[in-house]
């Protein structure tokens, strides 16, 4: 079994925050209670992006106020939520657009050929799984993975609960100051999220405004009240990233999965086969691009076949479990660089990454649950969506 249990506010891995009002109240309602650990963040991403991505202070500015213009043009509401949490936690509102463009931060170049940073080495990675109600032994549409990412993130990571003037609330995991990451909403959409690599990411030319960044769409998907919605949100405008969305809808609301792979000017989908999805960190839809994988390598290659075979038998026979995702989640095959991550001594520092948190939704409960990782050390405990 998960070893699951119901989690009080005080046995959570990490911190819960909760708002409620209008995005701008949310936002600086957020800002406000985690105003700590937001300056945290910021200065850990401000020094890469100086370190990995050659920004000063002067041109993170620059760039966050264009990515604030292009959020404000195609998801306003969103922009709305992130000016609150830069008034909430007395930051320049230039550097919150950044950390939350942070993808294309770190990992963008002027396009001249694409980004030169694999996803699945150093701090990329993620392995995400999802489940039709069909095929799981409750009826129930799961989702789940781990992300992975550098292990120092663990310290500015938090639970984020917002509940909108239209009574919509959106639970999901996210570091301090960003808005969104793997979560679900009280319309039962859910999604996880896969970092991907392409020969056409990378920033436009200065004076051009940039595309979507990679966490507001994240948070633009999971406003959605409906997996359309959703899928609408998440290819809404220009992107400057490569990004990969699993996404569900509750099975009371018809259940249903899709895998939606983005890049730059482009978007390819997978649907279930045999009653599940899994994703790594490579192409799967044929799109027309280089993808960056083939340059490196590495163990996206066989970790979403591996979890897709994982499930296969309980699947085929309808009885998927909370657990089978959970087992999944702690597998060590080619371990450390499994999808159980573990930091390999053999990289640098700066390259370490690990399975900093893995997560699991049930959308028809409306509840997440959460391990800290890597998951073969912890037990998961579950948050329900509309506990107090």
């Amino acid at each position: 079994m998960t070893s699951a249990r119901r989690l009080d506010h005080s046995d959570l891995p990490v911190p819960l925050i909760r708002v409620q009002g209008t995005p701008a109240e949310c936002g600086t309602g957020y800002g406000v209670a985690a105003r700590d650990l937001i300056t945290a963040n910021l200065e850990f991403y401000l020094r890469r992006f100086r370190e990995e991505g050659g920004l000063d202070e002067a041109a993170v500015t620059v760039a966050g106020r264009a990515f604030r213009d292009a959020t404000r043009r195609h998801h306003p509401r969103v922009a709305e939520l992130l000016d609150g949490v830069a008034e909430g936690a007395g930051a320049r509102i230039e550097q919150v657009y950044a950390l939350n463009a942070r993808t294309e931060l770190i990992y963008g170049r002027h396009r001249d050929g694409g980004s030169d940073a694999p996803p699945d080495s150093g701090a990329g990675g993620c392995t995400a799984v999802g489940v039709l109600g069909t095929h799981t032994d409750t009826g129930h549409l799961l989702l789940g993975q781990n992300w992975d990412w550098h292990p120092d993130q663990r310290e500015v990571m938090l639970l984020l609960a917002t509940r909108d003037e239209h009574g919509l609330t959106v639970l999901t995991l996210t570091e301090a100051g960003m808005v969104a990451k793997t979560g679900l909403n009280s319309a039962g959409v859910g999604v996880c999220v896969n970092m991907l690599g392409c020969d056409r990411d990378g920033l436009p030319a200065p004076g051009v405004e940039p595309g979507v960044p990679y966490h507001v769409l994240l948070r633009a998907a999971l406003e959605a009240d409906s997996l359309a919605e959703a899928l609408k949100a998440a290819c809404r405008g220009s992107r400057n990233s490569s990004i990969n969305l699993l996404l569900g809808q509750a099975a009371e609301a018809g259940g249903e999965l899709i895998d939606l792979e983005l890049v730059p000017g482009d978007a390819g989908w997978l649907h279930p086969a045999d009653g599940y999805l899994t994703h790594a960190n490579h192409l799967e839809t044929g799109l027309p691009v280089h993808d960056s994988i083939k340059d490196w390598g590495g163990s996206s290659l066989f970790r979403s076949a591996r979890a897709r075979r994982l499930l296969a038998p309980k699947a085929a026979v309808g009885k998927v479990g909370e657990d089978d995702l959970a087992a999944i989640f702690r597998d060590h095959a080619s371990f450390p660089q499994s999808i159980c991550r573990h930091v390999d001594e053999r990289m640098p520092p700066a390259e370490h990454s690990e399975t900093v948190y893995s997560v699991l939704l049930d959308l028809d409960d409306r509840r997440l649950g959460i391990a800290a990782g890597p998951p073969c050390e912890h037990r998961y405990g579950w948050l329900d969506l509309a506990a107090p």
